[in-house]
Parts: C-alpha cells; sequence; structure tokens
C-alpha cells in the first residue's frame, strides 16, 4: 500500500440553478470514471452535486482536481457557468482508496466545507507536512487562472491533460485549424499551468517518497 494517497471532495457551484442537471451527473459520473481508471483509483457521487476521487498515488492530485473542473467548465449550459469547489488532501493511506475512511478523507471533506466560506474553488491540505505559504500561493494562482477559462479553453486544456499531443493533433481532434488551438491555448495560459502542474506533480511525488 503506498505511503500517501490523495482525496478530492468536491461539490458543484450553484448546482440548483442547473436546469439539466441529468446531463450535469452524466458527466461527473462519466468524468470521474474516467479519471479513477487512469489514475487506479476510486470516484463516487453523492448527495446528486457532490462527488469525492480517492487516489492511490499523490503526485497527480492537482491535474486530476483541474481535469474535473475543465470538465465542468467545457460542458457549461450557454446561461450558466458550470464550476466545481475542489479541497484536494494528501495524507496518509490508512485503509485504501475505496474505503473512504481515515485521516485523509476527513481532512478533505473539512477542507470544501472551510472553502464554502469563501471566494476560494481549490485548496490544497497536506497532511503531515509543514505549511508551505509558497504552495498555497501556487494553488491560489491556479484558482485564479481557472476563474477566467472560457468553455473553448476548458475543453483544449482538459484534451490536452489527457493527451501528451502536438498542437496539431489536438487542431483535428477538435477539428479547428492549428492557430486557433494555439489561441485557446494561450487564453488558457497553458503554458504556465502545464509548468506550474508538472512542479506540483513532482512536488507531492518527492513528499510522498519521503521517510
Amino acid at each position: 500500500m503506498p505511503k500517501r494517497i490523495a482525496v478530492l471532495t468536491g461539490d458543484v457551484i450553484d448546482s440548483r440553478k442547473v436546469e439539466d442537471r441529468p446531463r450535469l451527473y452524466r458527466l461527473l459520473d462519466e468524468s470521474l470514471a474516467e479519471l479513477a481508471s487512469r489514475h487506479g483509483g476510486h470516484g463516487e457521487r453523492f448527495r446528486g452535486d457532490g462527488f469525492q476521487l480517492a487516489l492511490p498515488r499523490a503526485a497527480p492530485a492537482m491535474e486530476a482536481a483541474i481535469a474535473l473542473r475543465a470538465a465542468l467548465i467545457e460542458h457549461s449550459e450557454p446561461d450558466q457557468r458550470w464550476d466545481a469547489r475542489i479541497a484536494v488532501a494528501v495524507g496518509p493511506a490508512e485503509r485504501g482508496v475505496a474505503a473512504a475512511d481515515g485521516a485523509t478523507f476527513v481532512a478533505s471533506g473539512r477542507a470544501l466545507d472551510a472553502l464554502a466560506d469563501t471566494t476560494a474553488h481549490l485548496s490544497l491540505t497536506r497532511l503531515e507536512a509543514p505549511e508551505d505559504p509558497g504552495l498555497a500561493l501556487l494553488v491560489r494562482f491556479i484558482d485564479d487562472l481557472l476563474d477566467g477559462w472560457s468553455p473553448y479553453s476548458a475543453e483544449v486544456v482538459g484534451l490536452s491533460l489527457r493527451h501528451d499531443a502536438s498542437q496539431q493533433a489536438l487542431a483535428e481532434r477538435l477539428g479547428i485549424r492549428q492557430p486557433s488551438v494555439h489561441k485557446r491555448l494561450r487564453a488558457a495560459r497553458w503554458a504556465l499551468l502545464s509548468d506550474t502542474l508538472d512542479y506540483l506533480r513532482q512536488r507531492l511525488a518527492d513528499e510522498e517518497g519521503a521517510p
């Protein structure tokens, strides 16, 4: 069993205003299933718009959180932006990812409750690790960046997270020209986001392997 797991707990913002809730719930179910399969984790939706994703490794936690929010923003309704609050917690793997029990699960749930009292939509809690203002600042940066995404930006970032592909390959998938892909990636600040996620992935991987 790995030393540290990641638990993402979230809920959809203003879900009561969503007219097509069945489509929203299908999207959440499909996104959670895809991420759970990709990372060997366990995901489930609860209380309609609430969800939780547990990953057996800490390293991809922030990437998975961004992928979930990107999917929601991409599929927003014409008159309502879809997005979610997501609280990521990294901590000890006490009973595995499917048990939904233990300190890391509790910490993620409590962090989500704390987000409800702020304007933030993303947080990272690292159990048994010293506080790091630099990491907190990076999470704030990512959160602010996502707040400015259009559905087009979210779509191209979601594809970039799933596929290590060139801009031309992304253009062929989307049925648009390569310059349009470049424009959407630039609007999404993909170069900065990708580098930031690489840093966070390595940082969490290093902490995961620490004695």
